[in-house]
């Protein structure tokens, strides 16, 4: 569904969108989500300052002990949370994930970012939007829309993160 080439158009044009949005790089942070909201971060953050001229903080919030639905889901360790020198107290936070499904990854995220400070805004960047929300999260800014059904998968594999030859997304499973 999506090339390297199509991963790399879409964050630049997430970059370019959010610094419109914030009238610049002032007072931004960009916050990737374990694993590849992370990889995806530090990507977008690498576009902000070639776009910019000047180096946007990066960093990432673990959810894992924010989420609601720990009972159900594998056990998994906690990632370490990464923030920037100056925090996140008064800044425009633009939250980073691959995958946006259900909107409770993202739910969890707020309310970590809310144990660690107090933006002045909270802004959220996602690669592919596939739809299916359960909770009232939209994104700010969406590198694709890929409608799904529920029996389907969304895979996103980046060179930082996954064996293979370099970056994609794909819809995997549905009916046969």
């Amino acid at each position: 569904m999506l090339s390297q080439a199509d991963i790399t158009r879409a964050l630049t044009r997430i970059a370019h969108e959010i610094l419109e949005g914030n009238r610049g790089s002032d007072d931004l942070v960009v916050l990737g989500i374990p694993t590849r909201g992370v990889h995806l971060a530090d990507r977008l953050g690498r576009a902000l300052e070639s776009i910019s001229g000047e180096a946007v903080p990066t960093g990432s919030v673990d959810v894992t002990l924010y989420r609601d639905d720990l009972r159900r889901q594998p056990t998994r360790s906690p990632q370490p949370t990464s923030l920037p020198p100056g925090g996140i107290d008064g800044k425009t936070v633009v939250l980073v994930d691959d995958v946006l499904y259900s909107g409770r990854t993202i739910r969890a995220a707020l309310d970590a970012i809310s144990a660690l400070g107090r933006p002045r805004v909270v802004r959220l960047a996602v690669l592919v939007d596939r739809g299916h929300r359960e909770l009232p999260i939209r994104a700010d800014y969406v590198g694709k829309n890929l409608p799904t059904s529920t029996a389907e998968r969304i895979f996103v594999r980046l060179a930082e993160s996954d064996a293979g030859d370099g970056d994609s997304v794909a819809i995997e499973g549905g009916a046969s």
